[in-house]
């Protein structure tokens, strides 16, 4: 057979994989094709959303298991050999790998990032491509690994023997903390958006100690029970018999992995600080999971513990490193030795993108004085000056503006799904408690049906504490809305949270990050691949600080009797528990005292806070904005940005039809397109009617009158199109014209619909095919089927 008349997948199995293992690349070991990388961007249009494609190598090679070490882009041989080479350099990139090969059958083009010779690209044959241990051999030398540290750095990871391995940012940051401790290094940093699998990186991490031996004794450290329990029973269970939990404030000696809560072994007194039990010297490594929640700082109880067991090798996790006077994630474990931001994990395909809804209100933005000698409900005169949104639910609550919040989620929800899972971040605990009021009243009806639709989770209430694990669980259907304080800032993985409202005041980039990480995890089971952050209190003024790293998908202010629902969207302050970091509202309660039941205000002052019940409060203002495919921020319609994409695609309004006559499959210029950020679905919804892309198209770029499917197929008909053909073909044809009116063109290009009604009726679909005399002439049929369509 001709070489030139093989496909890329051809040449892969008869050229490229033999090469790899005459060399000695081991198939089921070393060679990994069709290697994903990303999961693709998840692009939000209104209610709907697609992926942009993701990026999959041809080929990964690994030294070892957990190593990847080069990259292969084949092409088929109407290619150069070297044409694959700028895609397999942006592989490798991801991967950071120094060796890239590019190959159209004929032989390889060899890239070595870390060449000593100056001759950084060369060809070489298909017989001499080199062997595993040629590359790693030149790895080592250029990376100055010495045969005691290669023992520790090749030691595999845990595989469950389901073939599943690490995503490529996990690799990386599995490895080169690994290199990193060989190479004798005992404080580090691991930045990790939430949602990236921050444990099992962990767990990953310390298997490959421990297996190799390198290190025998671990303490893995966080700040809430229900991470040390979830861990145990998840990422961390194949460590069975060898692992404990710290509890009771009892010290067993006889295990290797230990998992604690830090406040299980530390206390005000000092027979309290059970870690003391240990020796300094007994444990080898210690992993300190959500560091930035103030294990850091000079005089808190995890930095005492850290530099009593100041040997051991000492691991910081976190999504958002803390930097402030007092608190240096940093200035103790230094630079962080590898991040994987939101920005990354949501360009990635990873993470979830979110649009936000902001409404500002009018006392927000001018403020309130109250009338001179003014009294509250409770008969407090009010103080006489000018009130503004730093102290309404601190100092002052104005009822109406609690009811008018409650109202605007609640209209939200009820044009969206009022059973998407809700999480309402409060500025205290009596906050939190009034906002369950106003939602209660606004969704009578609901609440009438299970009580538990609305609660109060917070630290002080035991009822709302049991229902958290609830609210995390994706198959439990109650509660659906949870209002909250600081319980739920971190370390709840709410995989379905859809909806989260911001009525809290936040200053601290880390804290705002961790909020936006309540909603990133993506659950495709049940229909999660984005969420909206609907900000009451400017919170999301911190996007435009430079030190954020991932922008919305929309930004939407609706103004007063505006629908809370961006206008093309058919689609609260979190609360966390155990938050170690110093409180930036004046007088707010130790998140740790769970008897507090107070508001969080100054216990000397002669009135708490007043409550005011008749002031009116509105809605003012209102802006749309978009993040395309690439994330560019862009501020027009669905309509104008369609516009200006389809200019950049096409030339001109014939050379959009050339491309669409002579496609072999529409789909896969409607999938081109998509995959820039036009949705056809929505366009078909704001332009009205039920249009073809082809129709749609034509009418947003060039103002093209739209026909509907139904009149392009009614067209058809008139013209006795179908005379041609015989009998039976023709009542095949007929039900494609009708599949094509009812569905769209992509459903009847694919020979699977011969396969259900009406079709089966016919006969099988060897059957039909033969009444056209064969594959290739009932492909010709549906494609002049489909020429007779677009004929207008």
């Amino acid at each position: 057979m001709d070489k030139k008349e093989l496909t890329e997948r051809d040449i892969c199995t008869k050229y490229i994989t033999p090469a790899l293992e005459k060399a000695g690349w081991d198939t089921f070991a070393q060679i990994l094709e069709e290697f994903p990388l990303t999961k693709g961007r998840i692009i939000v249009r209104g209610q709907h959303y697609t992926r942009a494609k993701n990026k999959r190598a041809d080929y990964v090679l690994f030294y070892k298991p957990n190593i990847p070490i080069a990259v292969i882009e084949a092409k088929d041989n109407n290619h150069s050999i070297g044409d694959g080479m700028q895609q397999g350099l942006s592989y490798a990139e991801l991967l950071q790998v120094p060796f890239v090969f590019s190959s159209n059958g004929d032989g390889f083009l060899f890239h070595n990032s870390i060449a000593t010779d100056g001759i950084v690209e060369s060809e070489i044959g298909l017989d001499d491509f080199p062997t595993p241990e040629t590359l790693w051999r030149i790895w080592c030398v250029h990376k100055g690994i010495t045969q005691a540290q290669e023992s520790v750095i090749t030691q595999d990871y845990y595989s469950d023997g389901s073939n599943k391995i690490p995503r490529y940012y996990q690799l990386l940051a599995i490895n080169k903390t690994i290199e990193a401790i060989a190479n004798g290094k005992n404080r580090i940093l691991l930045v990790m958006a939430t949602g990236t699998g921050k444990t099992f990186t962990a767990f990953q991490i310390i298997w490959r100690l421990w297996k190799s031996r390198t290190k025998k004794r671990i303490l893995f450290l966080a700040d809430r029970n229900i991470l040390v329990d979830q861990t145990m029973t998840n990422d961390f269970k194949p460590f069975g018999s060898a692992m404990t939990k710290i509890q009771k404030r009892q010290a067993n000696k006889s295990y290797e992995i230990y998992l604690s809560l830090y406040q299980a072994v530390t206390g005000t007194e000092e027979e309290r600080n059970i870690y003391k039990q240990f020796t300094p010297e007994f444990f080898d490594l210690i992993v300190v999971d959500e560091c930035h929640r103030g294990s850091a700082a000079e005089d808190s109880n995890w930095r005492q513990i850290l530099e009593y067991f100041s040997s051991a090798t000492q691991i910081g996790l976190t999504a958002t490193p803390k930097e402030t006077k007092d608190i240096s994630n940093i200035d103790y474990f230094g630079e962080p030795i590898y991040t994987y931001s939101l920005r990354q994990g949501i360009d990635d395909g990873f993470l979830a993108p979110y649009k936000v809804v902001r409404i500002d209100m009018d006392k927000d933005l001018a403020g309130w004085r109250p009338e001179k000698g003014m009294t509250d409900k409770h008969g407090n005169e009010i103080e006489d000056r000018i009130y503004n949104q730093k102290d309404f639910d601190k100092t002052l609550v104005l009822e109406k503006r609690t009811q008018l919040v409650a109202r605007k989620i609640t209209e939200f929800l009820k044009q969206t799904n009022r059973f998407d899972k809700t999480i309402v971040f409060c500025d205290n605990i009596d906050h939190a408690e009034r906002m369950r009021q106003a939602l209660v009243n606004e969704n009578a009806d609901l609440v009438a049906e299970n009580a538990k639709y609305i609660m109060r989770i917070t630290g002080d209430n035991d009822e709302g504490k049991l229902e958290l694990d609830n609210f995390i669980f994706p198959e439990a259907k109650y509660p659906v809305i949870a209002t909250t304080s600081k319980l739920m800032t971190t370390g709840v993985d709410a995989q379905t949270c859809k909806l989260i409202v911001l009525d809290q005041r936040i200053q601290s980039m880390s804290e705002f990050k961790q909020i936006i990480g309540r909603g990133t995890r993506i659950n495709e089971d049940y229909h999660k691949f984005y969420f909206t952050i609907m900000d009451f209190k400017k919170a999301t003024e911190l996007f435009a600080d430079p030190d954020f790293d991932g922008d919305p998908v929309v930004i939407y202010t609706p103004k007063s009797g505006d629908s809370p629902v961006p206008p093309d969207d058919k689609s609260n302050e979190v609360s966390s528990d155990n938050d170690m970091g110093t409180s930036t509202d004046t007088g707010e309660h130790s998140p740790y005292d769970w008897n507090y039941s107070g508001d969080g205000t100054d216990e000397t002052t002669k009135i708490k806070k007043y409550y005011v019940a008749n002031v009116p409060v509105s809605v003012v203002a209102e802006r749309v904005q978009y993040y395309d495919a690439n994330g560019k921020l862009i501020t027009e319609s669905l309509k104008d940005y369609t516009k200006k994409t389809l200019d950049r695609e096409f030339s001109s309004l014939d050379d959009f039809l050339k491309k669409w006559s002579d496609a072999d499959k529409k789909q896969a210029i409607i999938e081109e397109l998509a995959d820039e950020g036009i949705f056809f679905d929505a366009l078909a919804e704001e332009i009205g009617k039920e249009l073809d892309p082809f129709d749609i198209v034509c009418h947003v770029a060039w103002d093209k009158p739209p026909m509907t499917r139904k009149e392009r197929a009614e067209n058809v008909r008139k013209r006795d199109y179908f005379t041609k053909y015989g009998e039976q073909a023709q009542h095949v044809l007929s039900a494609l014209l009708d599949k094509y009116s009812d569905e769209g063109i992509v459903h009847i290009e694919e020979t699977q619909i011969l396969t259900i009604n009406p079709f089966t009726h016919f006969g099988t679909p060897m059957e039909i095919i033969k009444m056209f005399g064969g594959i290739e002439k009932y492909q010709k049929a549906v494609n002049e089927l489909e020429k007779a369509i677009y004929a207008a």
